[in-house]
């Protein structure tokens, strides 16, 4: 089975905001996806329901054909918008805990991770940068052996130097046989890696498509027709 994910006329409101309105999404193992769209158009809300985090109003929302349960929680890896790490630990606590939680944790590559980060493993998490601390978690995130990585807002707040070593770490350590799913509106940083786009604006998937197919037909980079469609 190819599909890691699937919805399937998902809906979720908060009060009376639509927040996703019948999205129908399929996508499939080994790609790179951008999850595009301004603030406010539901990425987040999509990333969380995937993580379990929200429960959808209606619609199905499947991972590996399974509603969302601490059995999908084993092969999604997941990457929220803010830090969420204690000041007080070591960054080698914050691989231990992972360790710990996650079978599917690889202590070496973290590890490789740090010493190509030229980080010492004994720092607390309070004396780094926002942008190392980002790194931290990225690390942790991509040294899962997951089916499915979610990452929100990965390089919004990083400097451009910061953004191509996350890049790199992207590429670098996903399993072949896995999705990596990113968040974001920094498109023409991120595009140079991306297989395939999904806009989505208002709460509806308004187009996923083949990174290639779009600059074939449109002739255009994603960054640019992405400022078209939403006007940016």
């Amino acid at each position: 089975m190819n599909t890691i994910l699937e919805c399937k006329s998902l809906t979720k409101k908060y009060s009376s905001l639509t927040a996703l309105d019948n999205v129908n999404l399929t996508l499939e193992r080994g790609r790179i996806i951008g999850l595009l769209g301004p603030n406010g158009s539901g990425k987040t809300t999509l990333i969380k329901l995937i993580n379990g985090l929200l429960v959808q109003n209606s619609g199905e929302l499947l991972i590996n054909g399974k509603s969302p349960n601490p059995e999908t929680k084993k092969v999604v890896s997941y990457l929220p918008e803010k830090t969420y790490l204690p000041d007080w630990m070591r960054v080698s606590d914050t691989i231990n805990f992972f360790k710990d939680f996650y079978q599917d944790f690889d202590e070496k590559r973290a590890y490789d991770m740090l010493t190509r980060l030229q980080l010492d493993p004994s720092r607390r998490l309070k004396s780094l940068s926002k942008g190392t601390k980002e790194k931290v978690q990225l690390i942790l995130v991509m040294s899962r052996q997951a089916d499915l990585y979610c990452l929100d807002e990965p390089i919004g707040g990083v400097d451009p130097a910061a953004r191509d070593y996350i890049l790199n770490t992207i590429i670098s350590n996903y399993n072949e046989n896995a999705t990596v799913l990113i968040s974001t509106h920094l498109i023409a940083d991120i595009e140079k890696i991306l297989d395939e786009v999904v806009f989505i604006k208002n709460g509806h998937v308004t187009l996923h498509e083949s990174v290639d197919d779009i600059r074939s037909k449109e002739g255009k980079s994603i960054d640019t027709l992405f400022r078209e469609v939403f006007k940016c």
